[in-house]
């Protein structure tokens, strides 16, 4: 089945699956390149503003950048060598992971739903559960070898960030620092590893298209090298443009007012 996935070959023409009618094609001129999204320093000492800040950004966008967020910068290099690495393997060793099945709790697979669409997006990704750890990592990808070690610590790093974050967003509604990780109960932690080939006609196509995150707080971890993601806000879309060793922050459908 790994026939399926772009990342197995190289494409000098979009193939016909993945061309979006006229009214849906992605407009690059509707796209503010020059605005942002709020940026939170997790260092900031003062607890106050940075309580504020949090709660601003939640309030303004939905979306936030977080500096000195404690991940460490050589795992987050780590990672991304990592995840580079394994869609540079063989296509007879993904073909191991495949599989268009969007209850399999780890899998390899394309676009977002390949059942039930009729136009494809433009991305492979790996899609793996998280927690508790010791349950799902045995089922993870052992090619490359040190994929589920790396990868591993970085879901716990982050799993930490997020219940800091979850404190943060607590406090900026005037709740206990522990309330809303105490209503939302144990939490599940699912990662997807996104990958986009060089596309050879990015106009006639989205690598994801518009969309809400349905959990509680996503954690992204942006490729320097892959701009595109897009947030909108009052009406406009924002180009994303991730500071260095930064994650972005979503506030996810759980968590909207």
């Amino acid at each position: 089945m790994a026939e399926q996935l772009i990342s197995t070959a190289d494409h000098d023409t979009l193939p016909g699956s993945y061309v979006r009618p006229e009214a849906q094609r992605p407009r690059l001129a509707e796209v503010v390149a020059d605005a942002s999204i709020p940026v939170v320093d997790l260092a900031d000492p003062d607890r106050a503003h940075l309580v504020s800040q949090v709660g601003a950004a939640c309030r303004s966008h939905g979306f936030f950048q977080v500096l000195n967020h404690g991940v460490p910068v050589e795992l987050i290099l780590s990672v991304l060598a990592v995840a580079h690495e394994f869609f540079r393997l063989p296509a007879e060793e993904m073909a191991k992971l495949y599989s268009d099945d969007p209850a399999k709790k780890i899998r390899l697979s394309t676009s977002f739903n390949v059942r039930k669409e009729t136009v494809h997006n433009w991305r492979d990704y790996l899609r793996l559960h998280c927690y508790p750890l010791d349950r799902y990592l045995p089922d993870w990808p052992s090619n490359p070898t040190s994929f589920r070690e790396i990868v591993s610590t970085y879901c716990k790093e982050v799993r930490e960030l997020g219940f800091r974050l979850y404190g943060a967003i607590s406090e900026s509604l005037d709740l206990e620092h522990d309330y809303i990780r105490n209503v939302l109960g144990e939490q599940e932690q699912h990662m997807a590893v996104n990958f986009y080939p060089k596309c050879p006609e990015p106009e006639l196509t989205f690598g994801l298209p518009a969309h809400t995150d349905p959990n509680a707080l996503t954690i992204l971890l942006m490729d320097q090298q892959v701009a595109g993601l897009q947030v909108l806000n009052e009406g406009k879309w924002i180009a994303v443009n991730p500071q260095p060793n930064a994650l972005v922050i979503n506030i996810g459908d759980q968590l909207q007012v």
